[in-house]
């Protein structure tokens, strides 16, 4: 009885270590938006592991942190006045797959984004744009 007693607990202690790192991703994520609406470059680099990929897959590009970090001053002027909204589609196996809307003051667009997150940084991202509008948001 004991036996299987360290054995339930372990799975419970498991569980909740996977449920803490799917949470824990989910911040990252939200950290992510903001930071990424106010063009905030300190704050970007921070969440990017220092390998990180970026894949913009509509552009055919792609980016390692410094290039991505340097594309912010063009990012900055695009983003003035814009929103950006998102919800969290799925998250396994270390890999999250989010549903972005931003929208821009003249149009918007809606994105599926793919993150990779290890150790609480970003190692991947690639997203993809699925709507020339956010009606499917």
């Amino acid at each position: 009885m004991h036996r299987h007693f360290r054995s339930v607990l372990a799975a419970v202690a498991l569980l909740f270590s996977l449920l803490a790192a799917r949470a824990d991703d989910s911040v990252i994520i939200d950290r992510w938006y903001s930071a990424l609406l106010a063009a905030d470059r300190t704050e970007l680099s921070a969440l990017l592991a220092d390998d990180a990929r970026m894949t913009l897959e509509d552009l055919g590009v792609v980016q390692n942190k410094q290039e991505f970090i340097d594309s912010i001053d063009q990012w900055q002027d695009a983003v003035a006045g814009a929103a950006i909204r998102h919800r969290i589609e799925k998250s396994e196996h270390g890999e999250t797959t989010v549903l972005a809307c931003y929208d821009f003051p003249e149009n918007d667009t809606l994105m599926r984004e793919t993150f990779t997150v290890v150790g609480g940084r970003i190692t991947a991202s690639t997203q993809t744009a699925i709507a020339q509008d956010c009606s499917g948001y």
